[in-house]
């Protein structure tokens, strides 16, 4: 057990006494740079100066459904990080400030945005404050800590799949006390806050080293740097049989591969799969975190995560393969020479959840975002429960998991989770799969196939047009909408659009209205057309087209997916004028 100085005498050691002082490689990554003359953790003063920052609104700080996102260098104008640090601040009542939990995905100005954070926590009046070793904390740790610890909240430094490095991009999320993402309500009185702000407040300190388990105060404030993978860990091996995975790796008949991406989830990984289910050493690989995810995209899906797409696809494939994203929430699942859908994942979890030790109560109900595919909708029906369909993003699933109307949501983009934390979760979801495959006793494919036989197989794919200019892609969706009142009943070949709208969503426990979040094209025979504009990026707009098309017929499940949904590709392309709007003869990318 590490040796705490507790030096204020309001702390509760015994929260703190778990944390181990084990040193890992993992975090001391070639890239992360260290800060020069860290303040002692011995010797600070308990009264400090704190300084009143005169400032201007920035006017473009109005967070998105992941948080405010824009590129390193507009977070690095002067008070920009600032302004709306302060704005999250100002927004929580002081009586309310209790503890506040740090941490971001170690992306490049990770460490320098974590210095100011902390600064201005304890100059605005944060008890206790809680940091990741060396500022790194995966999305979903972060959930686990606000839950575990009943923080009032948590600031995550991430532009989660989006590039890293000095050209990249940057981004800062607020989690509230519940550990998910800030409600619309309160991203709104955010901005508006930004739009108002006059001054910030921050204490006058040199930097504080990150580098080791510790503890300290902060004027009134204490800081403690904490591990940021052991209460995640823990939480995990309650969730799963680990010693019945472990037997997976014990036989010495089953691979496993993950990637890490050289984002957050390196650590997490080693640590999980490597030390306590005793898989070999090399099954984790691009394990450490970098600040610019060593020059990749870290998103995990076919074309960005080749290096393990192009093992788990080749002669040498090992039977399992799985990746994260930079900062750990999303996962992509593979079999040997198999890709598994993200919504044919939140199907199969769904119908096979019970085998798990975790979930022996079944399924309260489930929930997708609206352009996920309708899978699970059919597992939820079989089973005789709940399937909610929301808007996108996770903050929307957040209402139906605290009154405990579902028990698992997911959606198309690599995202999936449960009821026990408030975000999607990409380690939880390569574990699910694990602890499935070794109770089943069959491979990735096998098991989506009998699925597939029982449910049906939904032919699903995104194709994403990146960076297109805002106003072409405006344009598009506005003559899309335009005709939604024209198109319904109308044939293109076999096809025939039975219902389109533009989807609204009231939320079943607050009854708040989310109105405009995708226009929807639904055909006679079950299949579907999706169109929405993504919010997600950095740079002009991201058109996301959805396609799915249902087959019921066993001897039509092992169909090429792309020739399956072409026809209705060239139906999205004649209603949307995809081509002429966004001067694309094909998508960015393809899932």
């Amino acid at each position: 057990m590490p040796s705490f100085r507790f030096l204020s005498s309001a702390c509760n050691s015994k929260i703190y006494a778990q944390y181990s002082a084990k040193k890992m490689d993992l975090f001391n990554p070639v890239g992360m740079r260290l800060e020069s003359h860290p303040l002692d953790m011995n010797s600070r003063p308990e009264r400090m100066k704190v300084n009143k920052i005169a400032t201007k609104p920035f006017p473009d700080q109005k967070p998105g459904t992941s948080g405010l996102r824009k590129k390193v260098r507009v977070f690095q104008q002067p008070h920009y990080l600032e302004n709306f640090v302060q704005s999250i601040f100002n927004c929580l009542p002081e009586s309310e400030r209790g503890m506040l939990i740090v941490g971001g995905d170690g992306r490049y100005h990770n460490r320098q945005a974590i210095q100011v954070i902390l600064k201005m926590a304890a100059a605005n009046g944060f008890r206790h404050i809680l940091v990741g070793r060396q500022g790194l904390l995966s999305t979903p740790a972060m959930s686990v800590l606000i839950r575990k610890y009943k923080a009032c909240g948590g600031i995550i430094l991430s532009a989660s799949h989006n590039p890293g490095g000095p050209e990249g991009d940057f981004g800062i999320k607020f989690n509230t006390t519940n550990g998910g993402p800030a409600p619309e309500k309160l991203t709104e009185a955010i901005y508006q806050q930004s739009l108002a702000i006059e001054a910030y407040h921050i204490l006058e300190i040199e930097d504080i080293s990150l580098d080791e388990i510790d503890s300290c105060t902060l004027g009134r404030t204490r800081l403690d740097i904490i591990d940021p993978v052991e209460d995640y860990a823990e939480l995990m091996s309650r969730l799963f049989d680990f010693g019945r995975i472990k037997t997976l790796f014990d036989s010495g008949l089953f691979r496993m591969v993950f990637d890490a991406m050289h984002a957050v989830t390196g650590p997490y990984a080693k640590e999980i799969f490597e030390h306590r289910l005793k898989a070999p050493p090399d099954t984790v690989i691009n394990a450490v975190p970098l600040e610019d995810f060593g020059g990749g995209h870290p998103d995990p899906n076919l074309q960005n995560a080749q290096e393990l797409t192009s093992l788990m696809f080749s002669g040498e494939a090992p039977d399992f393969g799985a990746a994260s994203d930079g900062d750990g929430d999303r996962n992509m699942v593979l079999g040997r020479h198999f890709f598994v859908t993200p919504s044919d994942s939140l199907a199969v979890m769904a119908a096979n959840i019970h085998h798990l030790p975790g979930y022996h109560s079944g399924l309260a109900g489930v929930a997708r975002s609206m352009p996920t595919s309708r899978a699970v909708d059919r597992v939820a029906e079989s089973l005789g429960v709940e399937c909610y369909e929301t808007p996108t993003g996770w903050k929307f699933f957040g209402n139906l998991l605290d009154s405990h109307k579902i028990t698992l949501c997911g959606e198309e983009s690599f995202g999936a989770g449960s009821d026990h934390i408030r975000e999607k979760d990409g380690i939880w979801a390569v574990l699910f799969w694990l602890n499935l495959i070794a109770v089943r006793q069959r491979p990735v494919s096998e098991i989506v196939q009998q699925h597939w036989r029982r449910f049906g197989r939904h032919y699903y794919s995104r194709h994403d047009y990146e960076e297109i200019e805002s106003t072409m892609a405006e344009a598009l969706m506005h003559r899309l909408a335009e005709q939604l009142h024209t198109l319904k009943g109308r044939q293109f070949g076999e096809f025939r659009i039975s219902e389109c709208d533009d989807f609204s969503y009231t939320d079943p426990v607050d009854h708040s209205i989310s109105s405009h979040q995708g226009l929807r094209f639904l055909f006679d025979d079950g299949s579907r057309l999706v169109f929405r504009l993504s919010g997600t990026g950095t740079r002009g707009a991201t058109l996301r087209l959805y396609l799915e098309r249902y087959l019921a017929d066993p001897a039509r499940h092992n169909l090429d997916l792309q020739q399956t949904l072409a026809p209705l590709a060239a139906i999205a392309d004649d209603i949307a004028q995809i081509k002429k709007y966004t001067g694309r003869d094909k998508p960015s990318v393809i899932t």
